[in-house]
């Protein structure tokens, strides 16, 4: 079958602070993703999330799966896809969106058809998925990383210098409760998202990319005071609870998508956690 699923269930923080190595990635590691003329989900009980891949070698149809129970996927959902592979397209009922390398589409609730398609099977492009529940129908929109809104953030000196690219996000895509975008660290930078932060309203998935082969991310996650980590390669991506900080640091710079949903649409809505403070 070329759809394959999983389901994560919702931990404690006082269960994980029990977890060795390999449970922690169990519970928390997404590491099927970009299998070549397949599609593969994770559906998280936190927020109802799903992150996944499409990698089309001929066509490949997103369907529903059992957890959802609907007749298909985008019945009570909305869909952000980030492309990191090569050109591709996406047919939404009938309407084809190219995507470059990067490149973003919004595609709504009650789209009944969704077809992943690459211009060369021999340079595939990887579609990046991720879903949310949905109240609404809002409009399928392509957004180019050119067109994303863009934040430039930290510095050199505290190795953390990077844009922020907002690509589906509120002044760029309206959603019912999805976000995403791409943050790309600078030559010479290894932290992302420091001082870290949780959002007690909202999950988040992290898809790390541009990571050198050979080289790791190491991506902490818990609560402030009770901080764990996973060491991630490229094309991984892991699992954030609405009570976990999500922050991590590369041997090498690289790039990670970021994933949301939950109660707001509010970006800044977060709960700062000092360097100082972490344990």
């Amino acid at each position: 079958m070329p759809t394959e699923y999983e389901t994560r269930y919702a931990s404690s923080p006082e269960e994980v602070k029990k977890h060795d190595t390999s449970k922690l990635r169990e519970e928390f590691l997404i590491d099927n993703l970009m299998q070549e003329g397949k599609i593969n989900l994770t559906y998280s009980h936190y927020d109802r999330y799903i992150a996944g891949s499409a990698v089309p070698i001929s066509p490949l149809e997103l369907e529903a799966i059992d957890p959802i129970k609907a007749d298909y996927f985008l019945e009570r959902r909305e869909l952000g896809i980030i492309n990191v592979g090569g050109k591709g397209a996406v047919e939404v009922n009938g309407n084809t969106y190219s995507l470059n390398h990067k490149d973003a589409l919004y595609i709504g609730k009650g789209n009944k058809k969704v077809v992943f398609k690459s211009e060369n099977p021999q340079t595939p492009a990887k579609f990046y998925l991720n879903s949310a529940p949905a109240h609404t129908t809002y409009p399928t929109k392509k957004v180019s990383l050119a067109d994303a809104n863009k934040l430039e953030l930290g510095a050199l000196e505290t190795a953390n210098h990077r844009t922020v690219n907002q690509m589906i996000i509120g002044d760029v895509v309206t959603s019912c409760q999805l976000q995403m975008g791409m943050t790309e660290l600078k030559t010479g930078s290894v932290w992302n998202t420091m001082p870290a932060h949780v959002h007690d309203r909202r999950m988040e998935v992290y898809f790390y990319l541009d990571v050198p082969e050979e080289q790791a991310v190491c991506h902490f996650m818990g609560q402030p005071n009770e901080t764990r980590h996973i060491w991630m390669h490229n094309h991984q991506a892991v699992i954030s609870p609405p009570w976990s900080i999500h922050c991590g640091s590369g041997t090498s710079n690289y790039t990670f998508i970021w994933g949301m949903a939950g109660e707001n649409l509010d970006y800044n809505d977060m709960d700062i956690a000092k360097i100082s403070d972490l344990k």
